[in-house]
């Protein structure tokens, strides 16, 4: 197999984010009064801000504070992080140094914003493997819109049906998918994967994963 690029989501593929995100939806939800709004992470993983705004306003109502909850929750986030860190996912460092010895070109196509996503790569030290960033600020339509896919191929220059899309979320192989990426999944907070299986290329448990399949497939 002839793998021209590999384009990466980066959280809950390649930084244990979307955790710590639940908990501090929780807490704010509460806060707010809305209950425990932590559920609604399965809902809108892989959405950039204006997705989930319209998400929770056609849930709660025209209504709902979400200016306020945005940066509640993102201030809970950042404390809890600098209290305990965040981890990054299992095999992220192994799948990096193997695409950079086979000469894999690499991309980041995440929907959170570019400053964000700069901070969190450069805090694990892996923003250097990256050839191309498209973020959620950079796209006129993010997940599951497939422009961010598109944009990171065309910055690669390749087409997206020569490069692997690695996702964890539903609204993320929606994007890679229609974008005729050929997509592998490996699943995060989300448990039922059954609306992605004809999507996806193949499921894996792990970066680590990935990381072998690619050194046993990789021109074979």
């Amino acid at each position: 197999m002839n793998i021209k690029a590999v384009v990466f989501d980066m959280d809950g593929l390649m930084i244990d984010s979307e955790r710590i995100i639940k908990r501090a939806w929780g807490i704010v939800g509460r806060q707010l009064g809305y209950g425990d709004l932590g559920e609604d992470m399965y809902y809108t993983m892989g959405l950039h801000v204006v997705r989930r705004e319209k998400y929770f306003k056609d849930k709660y109502g025209e209504d709902f504070p979400f200016d306020e909850f945005l940066d509640a929750y993102r201030h809970e986030y950042h404390m809890y992080v600098s209290e305990h860190g965040i981890d990054a996912k299992p095999g992220l460092y192994e799948i990096l140094e193997t695409l950079k010895e086979l000469g894999i070109p690499m991309a980041v196509a995440t929907s959170t914003g570019r400053d964000n996503a700069i901070r969190n790569l450069k805090d694990k030290n892996v923003d250097g493997y990256f050839d191309v960033m498209v973020c959620g600020d950079m796209v006129n339509d993010a997940k599951p819109s497939p422009e961010i896919y598109q944009k990171a191929c065309e910055l690669l220059g390749v087409m997206p049906g020569d490069a692997i899309a690695l996702e964890d979320s539903l609204n993320g192989v929606r994007s890679a998918f229609a974008a005729g990426m050929q997509t592998i999944m490996i699943p995060d907070l989300i448990k039922d994967t059954s609306e992605a299986e004809s999507m996806i290329f193949m499921k894996m448990d792990s970066l680590s994963d990935v990381s072998e399949w690619i050194r046993k497939n990789m021109n074979a």
